[in-house]
């Protein structure tokens, strides 16, 4: 059996990265991964998997080794000397991947091989992995000539910096607002958990009182407690006009940003022979196309909005009968919807959280994960990290290691807000037949430990953490050994988040809760009572939250499939709010300039793909519900079906086999307490 092991390359060293020497170390690399390039294709008249694409998977796996920890550094603990040094490589990059893209010899050399009569000797992984690159060739412009060509690089290279500036411009507006409360009194309503970690960001800053900031951990309990209306007010604006020229700073205005990445992608899409962005974007993933997308979520939007009406009529209601409250601003719906939970439910986030210390919730997570996937995890004690709280585990199956995970999980300054998961070492067999082991970055931004108490989670950061793990799992338990489609690689984008999602569902179960919640002083179980309210309450408002959702997804679908010159922003996201939306956001509200999925992340005409990965998740489990949620045999054809096989194969046709059958959306309204 071929070794599988961890050496000295398995894992980033964070503590020895030079930044000055970034720059000149990844030129270097740059020059002579070309020229090995060059030298791969002009050896290869007659190519075959291990003269052209071993070599090849070596050279971009090193590469990928190396940026890595530079890229992941630069979100999570950012300093103006990375953020300096990441920013002058990023053009070196794009650069070397438009022109790899473009490489005709390269291409020919792939169409070869996939032509040729060796081709019927590969494993089916390998032949995908020869479809989808032959298409990537394609879709990146392999066949453009003269002027085409020269623009195409340019748009590429374009585009990467100003992506990289809109994130940096929402991390920089929102570190640039903090408010000092020094009047408790201003403060009342806030649960003492919010109280707590106010005043010790403030002693943390050496200064008396309690310190707001506009990371979510900080932000949403104001906006769900805080009695003072001026206060919410204060801070909903702060967090609605972030990176815009509505409240803050105006240079870190993302609006001209935005008119020029969609100007770029509009132009990039028509030179490859697109109608638009759209198209272009669904041409590697499930959809079959626009229309499709369109009429998908126009669908979901129609089975939802009476159930979002009767949401918010029931909200509106409950604040003026019950609060006297004849007209609900932005910043007051946070607020009456938690007191709505609690009149109707008994139950807040604030409640639950003594029964999630994030110990136990790991443990919880880990049973859950062995149960269904039989596998072990570990904690590594002794690694070579970059912050105290970033732990390091080892996943195992019947004793044999299979994967690493990284776990960042708490805010802080100077890192990206928000949760991923992300990519470190990809699983593939190496030329001299040994199997590197995948490595992933887990990373959330959940209220940290306060005081000599542990980290105590709400229960929707509890499903955060199952949400990222979903991911981990999808790149950590895959089988396969060809590195474009192991794991996550090769994945449609619109199937991605499908084990994300489907890990989610067992947050809400009794017999999983059993393992998850535990209080932090006695370790006693989530009380029957509190578990009842818990999950009684599990679809309160779902109709105004599908329809949020959906308002996001076409609002990012039409913006890109609609686009012309002169197209206004604002006109797009509010005609889409007239059709989905029951509530519509003050006119100052610029939610778009802080959109980092669609204009710094991969979810460019794409964000519909959590809804169109809720249908296949939901129907997943449905599965479970049918079976029993932890049944082993059901656990292990989800593992060896969906998680096992990555990218290898169409995600359409792995859903079919787990399933049986085609994806339906009922389970997903039956879910979400929305009939169909």
């Amino acid at each position: 059996m071929p070794q599988s092991v961890w050496d000295a390359t398995s894992l980033p060293t964070f503590s020895t990265l030079d930044v000055a020497s970034i720059e000149a170390e990844l030129t270097e690399r740059l020059r002579d991964t070309q020229a090995a390039i060059d030298a791969c294709v002009n050896e290869n008249s007659e190519p075959t998997w291990e003269s052209l694409v071993l070599p090849l998977d070596q050279l971009h796996d090193e590469l990928a080794n190396f940026w890595s920890p530079i890229s992941h550094l630069n979100s999570v603990k950012n300093t103006p000397e990375l953020r300096e040094a990441y920013n002058a490589c990023l053009p070196k990059l794009t650069q070397y991947y438009t022109d790899l893209g473009q490489n005709k010899a390269l291409y020919q050399a792939y169409k070869t091989l996939a032509e040729s009569e060796a081709a019927n000797e590969l494993s089916a992984a390998q032949r995908e992995a020869l479809v989808q690159t032959i298409r990537d060739f394609e879709l990146s412009g392999v066949g453009l000539e003269g002027d085409a060509k020269k623009r195409y690089g340019e748009i590429s290279q374009r585009l990467s910096e100003l992506s990289s500036q809109f994130g940096e411009n929402v991390l920089d507006a929102t570190q640039a607002w903090s408010k000092l409360i020094t009047d408790e009194s201003e403060l009342a309503g806030l649960p003492a958990s919010a109280l707590a970690q106010a005043k010790q960001m403030a002693e943390a800053k050496d200064k008396e009182g309690w310190l707001f900031t506009l990371d979510f951990p900080s932000y949403m309990p104001v906006m769900s407690y805080a009695d003072n209306a001026a206060l919410r007010e204060e801070m909903y604006r702060a967090f609605a006009t972030r990176a815009s020229d509505q409240g803050g700073d105006i240079k870190f205005d993302n609006a001209p940003l935005i008119d020029e990445i969609l100007a770029l992608r509009h132009e990039m899409a028509h030179i490859l022979g697109f109608d638009n962005y759209a198209e272009l974007s669904v041409a590697t993933k499930m959809a079959d196309n626009g229309q499709q997308v369109i009429d998908f979520l126009q669908t979901l939007a129609k089975q939802s909005k009476s159930s979002a009406e009767q949401d918010l009529a029931q909200l509106t209601a409950f604040a003026k009968d019950e609060n006297g409250v004849a007209e609900l601003n932005a910043w007051d719906m946070g607020y009456y919807a938690e007191k709505l939970r609690q009149h109707k439910y008994s139950i807040s986030q604030e409640e639950l959280r003594p029964y999630f210390p994030m110990n136990k919730v790991l443990s919880g997570l880990f049973h859950v994960a062995q149960t269904l996937f039989g596998v072990d995890i570990r904690e590594e004690k002794v690694f070579d990290s970059y912050h105290k709280d970033l732990q390091l585990f080892t996943i195992s199956k019947e004793g044999e290691d299979m994967a690493r995970f990284y776990l960042d999980p708490y805010a802080r300054e100077a890192k990206r807000g928000g949760a991923w998961m992300d990519s470190c070492r990809t699983r593939r067999r190496l030329s001299d037949n040994r199997l590197q082991l995948p490595v992933a970055y887990l990373v959330c931004n959940f209220t940290p430990p306060i005081g000599d108490k542990p980290a105590l989670l709400t229960h929707d950061e509890v499903t955060t953490l199952f949400h990222e793990f979903g991911h981990g799992l999808h790149h950590m338990l895959t089988q396969v050994d060809v590195s474009s489609v192991s794991g996550i690689n090769g994945v449609a984008w619109d199937a991605v988040e499908l084990p994300s999602q489907f890990m989610e569902n067992w947050c809400y179960e009794p017999e999983a809760l059993a393992h998850i919640a535990g209080h932090y002083e006695t370790g006693e179980p989530l009380p029957t009572e509190l578990l009842d309210k818990m999950l009684a309450a599990k679809n309160f408002q779902s109709g105004m939250q599908m329809v949020r959702q959906l308002e996001f997804s076409l609002f990012d679908f039409r913006l890109h499939r609609e686009y012309q010159q002169g197209i206004s922003v604002q006109s797009v996201i509010d005609e889409v709010r007239r059709d989905v939306a029951v509530t519509t956001p003050p006119e100052f509200n610029r939610f778009q300039n802080g959109f980092s999925h669609i204009f710094a992340g991969g979810y460019a005409a794409g964000y519909y793909s959590y809804k169109w990965a809720e249908v296949l998740s939901a129907d997943a489990f449905s599965k479970f519900e049918e079976d029993g949620i932890f049944n082993k045999d059901t656990g292990a054809r989800f593992r060896d079906t969906i998680l096992a096989n990555g990218g290898s194969r169409p995600a359409a046709e792995l859903f079919a086999e787990f399933r049986g059958r085609e994806p339906s959306t009922d389970a997903l309204l039956r879910h979400s307490g929305i009939a169909a």
